[in-house]
């Protein structure tokens, strides 16, 4: 049987071509119009059943082909507020009108062109070899993952009443690890995220009679020092939490002590307890910095975002990454450290009760990072997810990503129904 990969090494021209398109013309969340269009576009051409405007921006494709279990794939596909500085000739100059009315530059600096660009390779293989499986695969290009809603979005919307519900989600994330290494682990894989916004209350006045005020500037570094002993000195060495301070505004000019100070702060941890902790300790040093300074009124304490943690189906998990050992040969299959960035994928195996995996493929020069590991230098020469410098290598990251997803859902799908094996080809 003619394996379902083998007509891949022809369909890498168009899917770079595509990655570069995309890569061109980023969109932020909620704003992906032009994205989903031309992936919609795609799916429709392949053959599948398509919905669009799902949770505003998002795409479903269903492809039904006979009895047999339902897998879901996903791709997110929004860009963030970067400007681009990675000197490639298809780097992205665009700028649009931000949610706050100012303008942003716009760079897919996390690879959600690639995870659309894998999807589409993925679906169009699936769809042109439907001899080689049975069941139903559903291909959902997600919104809006960066903002943390884009997952919630399409599933308040009803994707899941369009099409029933999967047996099983899966999904991948492009990492700067060595292009083509594919890095799997059981159960919890990446942290939670709570983000907050604080308002400290102070009285402002002149900036040559500081005793008339209650200074917010002060009160506002206090706070961030003492923010960051919650990790030192309350939190185990045996566990794991991050409070990072991303944004402090106060005042106008030198010479005024302003009424107020914002600060934003953001929280990854990995365990439920831990986060409970992490988040009662913030209110309360907050609140007692406050009191100490002698506000005039107490902080206000605002959640502003949130990820749950993704957490792999332990069954599912070993399933699968002995799936891609078998396909790709044990040395480009590794484990996964945790990691603490987050993802709302793990909002659809939740809602539809079914199992989930997401793993990561790397998407950099192979050489190079492996120099960079051997010399210890891995974090300041390799550049990260949200880098103006992230620049993952096409190629073979555009092969690999297909593949992983390929295998991973013939691993799930049906053989075909004449009860033959699915064929995965080289």
């Amino acid at each position: 049987m003619t394996g379902v990969l083998d007509g891949l090494p022809a369909l890498l021209p168009d899917l770079e071509a595509l990655y570069v398109d995309l890569h061109r013309h980023p969109e932020l969340a909620f704003a992906e119009h032009r994205t989903a269009g031309i992936l919609a576009d795609r799916l429709d051409a392949a053959g599948f059943e398509v919905h669009r405007g799902i949770g505003q921006t998002g795409v479903l494709g269903v492809l039904r082909n006979g009895p047999g279990p339902v897998v879901m794939l996903r791709a997110d596909i929004d860009a963030l507020p970067v400007e681009e500085k990675t000197g490639l000739d298809y780097a992205s100059t665009v700028r649009v009108t931000g949610p706050d009315g100012q303008e942003v530059p716009v760079m897919h600096a996390c690879g959600h062109d690639m995870h659309a660009t894998w999807l589409t390779g993925a679906s169009a293989l699936l769809a042109g070899t439907r001899t080689a499986w049975s069941g139903t695969l559903l291909v959902v290009f997600q919104p809006a993952e960066e903002a943390g809603g884009g997952a919630r979005s399409m599933i308040e919307d009803g994707v899941f009443d369009l099409a029933g519900r999967p047996d099983v989600v899966l999904g991948q994330h492009l990492v700067p690890g060595p292009a083509g290494w594919v890095l799997t682990r059981p159960g919890v894989i990446m942290a939670a995220t709570d983000a907050l916004r604080i308002v400290l209350h102070g009285r402002g006045g002149h900036g040559s009679r500081p005793e008339t005020t209650v200074d917010p500037a002060v009160l506002a570094a206090s706070v961030v020092l003492r923010l960051q002993t919650i990790v030192s000195r309350e939190i185990s060495a045996n566990e794991a939490a991050v409070v990072t301070v991303g944004s402090m505004h106060v005042g106008t000019t030198h010479n005024v002590i302003a009424d107020d100070a914002v600060i934003e702060v953001n929280v990854r941890t990995f365990d439920e307890t831990v986060r409970t902790k992490v988040l009662a300790a913030i209110e309360r040093i907050v609140h007692g910095e406050a009191m100490a300074a002698g506000a005039p009124k107490p902080p206000e304490l605002t959640p502003i975002g949130s990820f749950p943690v993704t957490r792999n189906d332990d069954a599912a998990n070993a399933g699968l990454t002995e799936a891609f050992r078998a396909h790709f040969g044990g040395d480009r299959v590794h484990e996964a450290p945790l990691v603490t960035g987050s993802e709302d994928f793990g909002e659809f195996g939740v809602a539809a009760g079914v199992p989930s995996v997401y793993w990561l493929v790397g998407g950099m020069d192979t050489e190079r990072v492996l120099t960079a590991m051997a010399a210890g230098r891995f974090e300041t020469d390799i550049p990260s997810n949200h880098s103006p410098r992230f620049a993952p290598v096409p190629h073979p990251t555009l092969s690999a990503g297909v593949q992983t997803l390929v295998v991973g859902a013939l691993h799930r799908l049906a053989p075909p129904a004449t009860g033959g094996a699915a064929g995965v080809g080289a």
